[in-house]
């Protein structure tokens, strides 16, 4: 695969980070990192993600794989390609948007659901098809996927958790996104940073297991 997807297969596990403040969403983060999961995705639901991700690459360089997700106009593409952003996702594929996302040198990943979103999103010349809602169908219908695309890289998000890790590895992801079993919103607005990090651990545990 490409060189490209690298990071994205070293880290393997994306933290996606939705929070009500950009404060938060930092605090929220350095729990996760502490964990022992890496990859942060700060979406676009959380105020002012640029800042959160400029500040992000600051304190951790690049021992973090730090991007932008829910990212939905040409406008936020580049906020966040300002602000360092080392990956771009978006919950769908637009054509236009996501030309706009490859113009930036940034690792892409699009959503798709169906095999005709898969191929459209593989045309465009997408990096990652993220798999979303990957709930829906869960690890035996991205597995389901691989027959007619062996080689394309998927990472399904929604519906992962450290319980299903393996699975879903074993149906062929490049990578997983982790939403509310991971960077837990409760958690945040109740700033249990305790929780968060123990969140992550599990999933770290369960990430090195299946590379064992």
């Amino acid at each position: 695969m490409s060189d490209r997807l690298d990071r994205a297969r070293a880290t393997g596990v994306l933290a996606v980070l939705r929070a009500p403040s950009p404060e938060l969403a930092l605090e929220a983060s350095e729990a996760i990192i502490r964990g022992g999961v890496t990859g942060i995705e700060v979406t676009y639901s959380t105020p002012d993600a640029p800042a959160v991700i400029r500040e992000l690459i600051a304190r951790h360089g690049k021992t973090a794989y730090v991007g932008a997700g829910t990212v939905t106009t040409v406008e936020q593409t580049n906020a966040a390609a300002d602000a360092g952003a080392e990956f771009l996702v978006s919950p769908g594929t637009l054509p236009d948007l996501t030309r706009a996302m490859l113009d930036t040198g940034r690792v892409v990943m699009t959503g798709a659901m169906t095999p005709t979103e898969v191929m459209g999103a593989l045309e465009i010349g997408v990096d990652v098809v993220k798999i979303f809602p990957a709930s829906l169908g869960g690890p035996s219908y991205l597995g389901a996927l691989r027959g007619p695309f062996p080689d394309a890289p998927l990472m399904p998000t929604g519906g992962v958790s450290p319980d299903n890790l393996a699975d879903w590895f074993a149906a062929g992801a490049v990578a997983v996104g982790a939403g509310g079993d991971l960077a837990n919103g409760s958690s945040i607005k109740a700033q249990d940073w305790s929780d968060l990090e123990q969140r992550a651990q599990r999933f770290t545990a369960a990430l090195s297991a299946v590379r064992a």
